[in-house]
C-alpha cells in the first residue's frame, strides 16, 4: 500500500535567520546543492553548466513581476493596502485589500495619493478578492505608483535593488505578483555558458499568485484547494520538448511554476500548446509525464511546493537534503540559496 501522506509530514524546524531578507552580492554566486545523486554535494550555481549535457533543454518562466503593491485610503479617511492578484480587461483588477473596514461597492479608494479606484465589488474564483476599476492603464498606473510585492517573510520594505533583484533577466510579459525565484540566480554570464555548453533553452509563461504563499491548514492533504493562476505555453517549447525527449536529454524545469505549467499542459497525456488555468496541485503519489530534472529554491514548512518537490525526487530524499541544507546554512526562501533535483519513480 502507498503511504499516504498528512501535512504534519512536510514540517521541520528552520531557524529563522536562515531565510534570507537579501539576495546574494551576484545571482550566480548562491549556493547550489547538488540532490541528483544519492548524497547531497555542495556547489556554487554557477556549476550548473557542468550537471548538464549537451542537447538537455531548460525551460524558464518568462513572467514579469508587476509592481503590485499599493498604499491608499478610503474616503473616511481608513488606510487600504491592495495587492493586485490579476489584471483584466477595461482597466479592471482583481486585488486582496487590507482594511480595518471593507469597502462597499460603488466607493472609492485613492491610492498613492495619485489616482481613485471604484469598488466595483467582489471576484475572484472563490469571491474572496475586490474588484476595482482603475482610471487608466493598471500595468502603467502600478509600475509608477506601485511597490514590489515582496513575499510576507520579508521583512523589510521594498527598494530599488529589490526592483532590479526580485525579477529574472530575462522577464518579459507582465502579470505576476511573486518572482519564479530559482530563476533568480541566473545572469548573463551564466546564460552565455549554457549556451557555450550546448544546453538549449525554451520558455513558458506562468503569474505567479499571491497565493503561492497561501498555507495548506487541512491535515487531510485531499481537503486543500490550490489557487489558480493562468499559463501559457507556447508551440515552440512543445516542439523543444519533443525534440530533447527524442534525443534522449533531459528536460530540465528551472522552478517550480515552470514545473506546474508544463505537467498542466499534459494532463491529459501528450503535452499540448497553449494557454489556460491551472489549480494542480502534486503530492507525492503523483506520476510526472514532461520534467525530468527541477532546479528550485528552498520551500516554506507545510508548504504546497514542500509537497511538489517531494513528489519529484521522493519524501525521504527530500527531506534529507533540507536537513543537510540547515545544517550547513543554506539561505531559504526567495532570496535564498537552490538545489538541483533528479525525478524518481513514484
Amino acid at each position: 500500500m502507498p503511504r499516504t501522506y498528512t501535512l504534519s509530514d512536510f514540517d521541520f524546524a528552520l531557524p529563522a535567520e536562515l531565510i534570507a531578507q537579501h539576495p546574494a552580492a551576484e545571482r550566480s554566486a548562491s549556493r547550489l546543492l547538488d540532490g541528483t545523486g544519492t548524497a547531497p554535494v555542495d556547489r556554487v550555481f554557477r556549476e550548473l553548466p557542468s550537471l548538464l549535457s549537451p542537447g538537455d533543454l531548460l525551460v524558464f518562466n518568462d513572467t514579469r513581476v508587476i509592481k503590485a503593491r499599493l498604499h491608499g485610503a478610503k474616503a473616511t479617511g481608513g488606510s487600504v493596502e491592495a495587492l493586485v492578484e490579476r489584471v483584466l480587461p477595461g482597466h479592471e483588477v482583481l486585488a486582496h485589500l487590507r482594511a480595518s473596514k471593507s469597502p462597499k461597492p460603488g466607493s472609492l479608494v485613492r491610492f498613492a495619493g495619485a489616482f481613485d479606484a471604484e469598488v466595483l465589488g467582489r471576484g475572484g474564483p472563490d469571491g474572496g478578492l475586490f474588484h476595482l476599476r482603475f482610471p487608466d492603464d493598471p500595468l502603467a498606473l502600478l509600475d509608477r505608483h506601485g511597490h514590489v510585492p515582496l513575499p510576507p517573510y520579508i521583512a523589510h520594505p521594498d527598494t530599488p535593488d529589490d526592483e532590479r533583484r526580485y525579477q529574472t533577466v530575462f522577464a518579459d510579459k507582465p502579470g505576476a505578483v511573486a518572482a519564479p525565484t530559482a530563476a533568480l540566480h541566473f545572469d548573463e554570464a551564466l546564460l552565455a555558458a549554457l549556451r557555450e555548453r550546448g544546453v538549449d533553452t525554451a520558455n513558458v509563461t506562468l503569474h505567479v499568485g499571491a497565493g503561492t504563499f497561501q498555507p495548506v491548514r487541512t491535515e487531510n492533504l485531499a481537503e486543500h484547494r490550490m489557487h489558480s493562476e493562468w499559463f501559457e505555453v507556447p508551440t515552440a517549447t512543445v516542439e523543444a520538448i519533443g525534440r530533447t525527449q527524442a534525443a534522449g536529454r533531459h528536460v530540465v524545469s528551472v522552478g517550480t511554476t515552470t514545473l506546474r505549467a508544463l505537467e498542466s499542459a499534459a494532463r491529459t497525456g501528450a503535452l499540448c500548446a497553449g494557454s489556460a488555468e491551472t489549480d494542480i496541485f502534486i503530492t507525492p503519489g503523483y506520476g510526472f509525464r514532461v520534467v525530468d530534472r527541477l532546479v528550485t529554491n528552498f520551500h516554506l514548512p507545510k508548504s504546497t511546493l514542500m509537497m511538489l518537490v517531494s513528489a519529484f525526487a521522493g519524501y525521504e530524499h527530500v527531506m534529507a537534503l533540507y536537513g543537510h541544507a540547515i545544517a550547513q546554512r543554506y539561505r531559504f526562501f526567495s532570496y535564498g540559496d537552490a538545489m538541483l533535483l533528479e525525478r524518481r519513480a513514484p
